[in-house]
């Protein structure tokens, strides 16, 4: 398994000083490993050919977004499912929802304090290290039909990652609540993962359907969602979500969701 000992990590930041408080924070942690570049464009050459296993950046970078970075990296085969972590005080949701979506591992403001890195390392690993050998033994993950609901295709990617990892083999994607509707009816799933704002029919509205319309009103359903509304919320869950998860999410938060949810079944 992999230690912090181990860990290689990728730094994007243009700030001498910036940088060495992250490089310390690290060292805190027990990881030592790790390049600094003050481009978007040298970080991303550098990955591209050395595959670190994580990376972190700064959001405003001399030629690029992290936005811009994470999204050619998640378009990229061989870097997508590379862990990461966004080190800004950047707050505005137009720049910072998009990155959500694309499957970042963690945010961690400027300043941040050693706890709250210790939270996003462990999340890392424990993304890093999720295999099929966590599973229950009284479930057969691979036997298990899933439905993936969200329209954006990174996240989609990402949260599949995390479920194969996991040892489900059987997932079903759609990318938006309508689009599922057909799916709903026809197929028997064991789970359903939704997101809650979507075209056309939102994760709320699906859920509404499934336990009132559909021939299988009692499978869990598990809301993945960068959604802060406290109100909209309210809603998903009376309309009858089973657990509702953030975006960013950790990983061993949704395998023990996952547990919980398909151990009453």
């Amino acid at each position: 398994m992999l230690s912090t000992q181990h860990l290689i990590v990728a730094l994007a930041e243009n700030s001498s000083v910036q940088a060495q408080i992250i490089r310390n924070a690290l060292g805190e942690l027990g990881i030592t490993r790790m390049e600094v570049f003050e481009t978007g464009s040298d970080l991303l050459d550098y990955i591209s050919q050395y595959k670190p296993d994580v990376v972190m950046s700064a959001f405003h970078l001399p030629d690029m977004t992290a936005g811009e970075m994470i999204f050619r990296m998640r378009g990229h085969l061989e870097l997508r499912d590379i862990p990461f972590i966004l080190v800004s005080s950047e707050t505005n949701p137009e720049l910072i929802d998009p990155m959500r979506q694309a499957g970042l591992m963690g945010i961690l403001p400027k300043p941040f304090d050693l706890p709250q890195l210790r939270k996003v390392i462990n999340d890392t690993m424990d993304f890093l290290s999720v295999n099929q050998s966590d599973n229950d033994g009284d479930i057969d993950y691979a036997d298990l039909n899933i439905l993936l609901v969200d329209d954006s295709v990174m996240a989609r990617r990402h949260i599949r990652t995390v479920l194969e990892r996991l040892g489900f083999e059987k997932i079903t994607e759609s990318w938006s609540g309508k689009d599922a509707l057909p799916l709903i009816d026809s197929t028997l799933f064991d789970l359903v993962l939704t997101d809650y704002n979507m075209p056309m029919m939102d994760g709320c509205e699906l859920t509404r359907y499934i336990r009132t319309n559909s021939m299988q009103s009692s499978v869990p359903v598990i809301m993945i969602s960068s959604e802060e509304n406290m109100e909209k919320l309210a809603a998903a869950e009376a309309a009858g979500v089973s657990a509702i998860m953030g975006k960013p999410f950790e990983t061993s938060a949704v395998r023990q969701i996952l547990r919980t949810q398909l151990a009453q079944r």
